[in-house]
């Protein structure tokens, strides 16, 4: 509430009258204030679980790819010297996580594998008349990987005709 004292004049007063905002602004901070310390006590309780890591019984028809970059000097995995992969290297493919292949070649094998495995099961009926046959893809990115090497391995296998596409990661123990 404003008042004005002395003067006389009738003229309205021009200011802003600030009162409701100073409310606003105490009652957030009064928020703040309680709801922080709670927030901050209710995270350091919470205890992730730790799996232990298990063979996978996966079948043998998966693809796997791994998926990496050069090192700053241009090394691959496997070369001597090899830094480990770069955000800045340029993207290495390694069709069962063995033999590196450039976008073209990915693309040719993973359509020529599936086309076998299609085949081998009895055409494409028999294949979509049991899902369980149906081999998926299973990619393995470097951490400092960066996406669009990921993205077009994904897009290659995708395109050869694998429905599925799938991450493996390594868990890692919180407390070692």
């Amino acid at each position: 509430m404003a008042v004005q004292v002395g003067g006389g004049t009738e003229t309205p007063m021009s200011d802003i009258n600030t009162t409701p905002l100073v409310d606003v602004m105490l009652v957030l901070l009064i928020i703040f204030l309680i709801a922080v310390p709670v927030a901050i006590q209710t995270i350091e309780k919470l205890r992730i679980p730790i799996f232990e890591s298990v063979e996978s019984a996966d079948k043998v028809e998966n693809l796997l790819l791994t998926v990496s970059t050069t090192d700053q000097s241009g090394l691959s995995a496997g070369e001597p010297g090899f830094q480990g992969a770069s955000r800045d290297g340029a993207c290495r493919v390694y069709f069962n996580n063995i033999t590196p292949v450039s976008s073209e070649e990915l693309y040719d094998r993973a359509f020529e594998r599936l086309d076998n495995i299609v085949q081998r099961a009895g055409g494409p009926e028999a294949i979509m008349a049991d899902p369980e046959l149906i081999p998926q893809v299973h990619i393995r990115g470097d951490v400092n990987a960066p996406w669009s090497c990921v993205a077009g391995a994904i897009y290659n296998v995708q395109a050869a005709g694998y429905p599925t596409v799938g991450f493996i990661s390594n868990p890692v123990d919180p407390n070692g």
